[in-house]
């Protein structure tokens, strides 16, 4: 079995897309993976599977459809995904802020408007693109940044989720544990 980490995209944001921790537990069990815990109520969830990551998303997302009556994007990485991830920030000097530097992890092919991107920065905001991954550091907070704001107009994926630092580390936590 392989340690994965989902996270769901639009769940209990602003009243919408309700999901008790509880029922994201259960759904997963029914579907027979192991050693679930879920994490804040955002939807994210660790736990051990043997079906490969586009499987899970599309179990899950069908799911959900099934269950709930609504999909949220559901992002799947390895445990070793999430370990390289954070390994790769190119921010290394804001563990002291963790909260302020956002991973926003990507599905399918991934594209980039650089110089829309970089219109969209305040002062002191600074963005990476990685390998599935685009890092995003928002010293003023990710709740007034216009680029965190806009973001689906200057970066194109099939799907996008962010987490801040502080969540990532406590998911890798999780998936180490």
């Amino acid at each position: 079995m392989t340690r994965y980490v989902a996270l769901l995209r639009g769940v209990n944001v602003g009243g919408r897309n309700r999901l008790l921790m509880a029922d994201w537990k259960a759904l997963l069990a029914a579907r027979g993976y192991a050693c679930i815990a879920t994490y804040v109520q955002s939807g994210n969830a660790v736990f051990d599977a043997d079906e490969a990551p586009d499987e899970l998303q599309a179990q899950i997302t069908e799911d959900f459809e099934d269950r709930f009556g609504f999909a949220p994007g559901c992002c799947i990485l390895s445990a070793a995904d999430l370990d390289a991830a954070l390994a790769a920030n190119p921010f290394p000097e804001v563990m002291e802020t963790p909260k302020a530097l956002h991973l926003v992890f990507l599905h399918g092919e991934a594209v980039l408007d650089e110089e829309a991107a970089e219109a969209l920065c305040a002062a002191g905001e600074q963005f990476h693109m990685g390998q599935g991954v685009f890092y995003l550091f928002t010293p003023n907070g990710y709740g007034r940044s216009k680029i965190a704001e806009r973001l689906d107009r200057v970066l194109k994926a099939d799907l996008m989720t962010a987490r801040n630092l502080s969540s990532c580390l406590k998911l890798q936590e999780m998936a180490h544990a």
